[in-house]
């Protein structure tokens, strides 16, 4: 890996800081192939102490493509380092997260993205019951901040998602913003139709048929699974 040095446009440490905790990510990356990857950074948008440097990052595709495959029980420790650097311990708070609380995710239909051996975004799929109906809760989510706008999110979605249809499930839900999740079949939640614990914006309540109609009879709460 050849990590080039900051630009001389902008010193100062806001704008510096984020190169350096890559590079020192990049360092601890010992099963990487130094000669696979080139980051470098891109010239700011502005100068000035509010800019960031921007990091591209180019791959030698024929050495380092995207896989995306099966959660693993061993890949449980890395896929929870990477949400702690995506979204923080406030995920901890969250209402998809109450119903995910102390429950294995089913791990035929979860999964994780790796470039070359680097493990770069995961996506977990949760048992959970909507009223009586069985269902699953899609997420977290989460891409490497440094890989993401690559279509690896929708990839991960997609394997989950045909996963599921082909064992048989008929519904998933999520929260998160209808736009991105629209791309791969997830429509809001009309307004009263579910309860999830704790509060929430209706806005960001989710779902996805698997098998056509499976959502029109669901009107209740969400609740953990068995």
């Amino acid at each position: 890996m050849v990590l080039s040095p900051p630009c001389a446009a902008c010193p100062h440490p806001r704008c510096v800081a984020p190169f350096a905790r890559l590079a020192r990510r990049a360092r601890g990356a010992h099963d990487l192939d130094p000669s696979s990857h080139t980051l470098s950074p891109l010239p700011p948008l502005r100068a000035g102490p509010s800019c960031f440097f921007q990091i591209r990052i180019v791959f030698c595709m024929s050495d380092l493509s995207l896989t995306i495959a099966a959660l693993r029980a061993t890949d449980i420790p890395a896929v929870e380092r990477l949400d702690d650097r995506a979204f923080g311990p406030g995920r901890f708070a969250k209402s998809a997260y109450r119903l995910r609380e102390g429950a294995e995710p089913d791990f035929a239909l979860s999964c994780v993205a790796r470039v070359g051996t680097l493990l770069v975004g995961a996506n977990r799929m949760t048992a959970i019951r909507a009223g009586d109906a069985p269902a699953l809760l899609l997420g977290p989510l989460t891409v490497d901040p440094p890989f993401r706008e690559r279509g690896i999110g929708r990839a991960l979605m997609e394997f989950s998602l045909a996963a599921a249809r082909a064992a048989g499930h008929r519904l998933v839900f999520l929260v998160g913003d209808e736009p991105y999740y629209a791309k791969v079949g997830f429509r809001r939640v009309p307004k009263g139709r579910v309860t999830l614990p704790g509060p929430v914006d209706p806005a960001r309540v989710l779902y996805c048929d698997l098998a056509e109609g499976a959502f029109d009879s669901v009107s209740s709460a969400i609740l953990r699974g068995e």
